[in-house]
């Protein structure tokens, strides 16, 4: 059975730093692409960042330069490194494990509230 864990939210001031992990349980690390998603109230789910199961990366305009996106394949974990944090940044923050190509779905963490206040 396939979990997504997320930890390491909370409450930090405007230009401070926090560092999301995502524990991934059951077998799909290898393969998956493994994405940091936020969702503010009022808003929509949007994506912040991805990294491929090759290591590749991409991330949302609004967080280039202040985010970075990790993984460590032998602690089945992602990270997410917030830096510079902006009042804006405020939402919750979800893990995403995507193994569409392989199985048809992704899986999704139950999230992590990060506010920054100003």
């Amino acid at each position: 059975q396939v979990q997504l864990v997320e930890s390491g939210g909370g409450l930090v001031q405007a230009g401070g730093s926090l560092r999301l992990s995502c524990a991934v349980s059951g077998s799909i690390f290898s393969m998956a692409a493994m994405g940091w998603y936020r969702q503010a109230p009022g808003n929509e789910r949007e994506l912040v960042a991805v990294i491929t199961s090759g290591g590749h990366t991409n991330y949302a305009d609004s967080v280039k330069g202040r985010f970075t996106i990790s993984s460590d394949n032998a602690e089945n974990t992602v990270y997410l490194q917030m830096n510079s944090l902006k009042p804006e940044d405020t939402a919750v923050y979800y893990c995403n494990a995507d193994v569409k190509k392989y199985y048809g779905m992704d899986y999704w963490g139950k999230g992590t509230l990060v506010t920054v206040s100003s």
